[in-house]
């Protein structure tokens, strides 16, 4: 009989995020055969062990792998719930997957729009998020003054901010429409694109993310959501 480890667990049974299952077991929220348990690495037999959070069987269950694009428009969250009602990316699925343990890999602020991902596969999530994988991100953004060349060397070279010096960035400015880039990187710090605008003075106006990986958004329409195809994660993953 094969175990897997906890935290493999918590993921692959659909209980969220990678990120989420750490939290949950830091929290000693989980427990395994009645007991709580904070070794993310502890050995777990699916069929013979009972897995708990907050008192709630967490069954493992090595579903169908479902990713989902979605053109996320404004003032709508990059998260499962909200307390306060707002609506969320799930919100936008069809009901019928609402209840499939998806989530976002990844996320856009409340103001921002475009390309986000949604599954229930941890190991996705992982390897879409993690810095070490180096996927591209393509946006374009609007912003409050016209880049001169000193300011676009910088963000091709990296800025530095509270967290450290910036990774290189690819800026290119869109014909036709004023104080309009393109910037494309390979990080994903908190709200990294503002911040990197406003080290140089410019305020965004407008931000929306047009690509990840080999994965475009294309034509899709505002608040459409459609379902990937196998070739199409693979392109997604493809550097």
């Amino acid at each position: 009989m094969e175990s897997v480890p906890l935290l493999k667990y918590l993921v692959e049974a659909g209980f969220g995020a990678r990120r989420q299952s750490v939290a949950a077991i830091k929290q000693g929220r989980v427990s395994v055969n009645g007991r709580v348990v904070e070794s993310y690495t502890m050995p777990v037999y699916p069929k013979i062990d009972n897995v708990t959070c907050d008192g709630k069987p967490v069954k493992f269950r090595p579903a169908e792998m479902l990713v989902f694009m979605v053109n996320k428009p404004l003032n709508v969250l990059s998260t499962t719930r909200d307390e306060r009602g707002r609506k969320t990316v799930v919100d936008m699925l069809p009901e019928r997957y609402r209840s499939l343990g998806l989530y976002p890999a990844g996320r856009l602020d409340y103001d921002s729009t475009g390309l986000l991902i949604l599954t229930n596969d941890g190991n996705l999530t992982y390897r879409l998020t993690h810095p070490r994988f180096e996927h591209e991100k393509e946006y374009i953004v609007t912003v409050s003054g016209r880049l001169n060349e000193a300011d676009k060397e910088k963000l091709e070279k990296g800025v530095e901010l509270e967290d450290g010096l910036t990774s290189p960035a690819v800026i290119k400015e869109i014909p036709g429409a004023a104080c309009t880039y393109s910037i494309t990187l390979h990080e994903g710090r908190h709200r990294q694109v503002k911040r990197m605008f406003a080290s140089l003075g410019h305020e965004v106006k407008t931000l929306k993310r047009v690509r990840i990986g080999g994965l475009e958004l294309g034509d899709m329409v505002e608040g459409g959501v459609r379902k990937l195809s196998r070739a199409e994660i693979g392109k997604l993953l493809r550097r």
